[in-house]
């Protein structure tokens, strides 16, 4: 007889991660993470990724003493500017606008935490993206599309955003949505979930 799948609990009300999750047909249950997401002062964002990760996880932990919880952040970055979420849709069109024609790196973090052992495992999946040369009027024809108010870096890869895209450089094509499901798999199988 098999022994009992884990407790997954996902540290986050994302739609796009709890969509990711799902395609491991593992059953999972949602949290809303209390965490400040605000970057540290000369943090750089990797690390604000990887950090916010851990902090989502360990904020959800107390709640589900015997969960695996995953924590996933991302913070988009190209030169030494961050582009957070744009909130609306002024915000992803001027996102957008200072964007064009140039690679955005998204740091995306991902961690996985043992609330029972305390055991915590961390990894940081980047991924480039060269975003297309965009007229103002392409740029508002996507953002009424697609509203990319609620996504770093105003675009959606997994929807009409990838029309904006020149390349996408990367080890794993869910990390730009929002959780790294190659890393997470990993994750999953050291602590000994089973998986195909």
């Amino acid at each position: 007889m098999p022994a009992p799948l884990p407790h997954l609990v996902l540290a986050s009300t994302s739609t796009f991660r709890r969509e990711l999750l799902a395609r491991l047909r593992l059953p999972f249950d949602v949290a809303r993470p209390d965490t400040d997401e605000r970057p540290r002062p000369g943090e750089a964002p990797a690390a604000t990724a990887e950090r916010l990760a851990r902090e989502k996880a360990e904020a959800v932990a107390a709640r589900f003493p015997g969960a695996l919880v995953i924590g996933s952040d991302q913070v988009a970055s190209c030169g030494d500017e961050r582009f957070d979420k744009p909130g609306s849709r002024a915000g992803a069109i001027a996102q957008l606008e200072r964007l064009a024609g140039r690679t955005v790196v998204f740091h995306t973090g991902v961690c996985l935490l043992n609330a029972a052992t305390g055991a915590c495992q961390v990894r940081g999946v980047p991924t480039e993206v060269g975003y297309r040369r965009l007229t103002r009027d392409a740029i508002e024809r996507y953002v009424d599309a697609d509203d990319p108010s609620g996504c770093a870096g105003a675009i959606k890869s997994e929807s009409a955003g990838i029309a904006l895209v020149e390349l996408l450089r990367g080890d794993d094509p869910t990390a730009l949505v929002g959780l790294p499901l190659i890393a997470l798999c990993a994750m999953l199988r050291a602590e000994g979930v089973p998986l195909p």
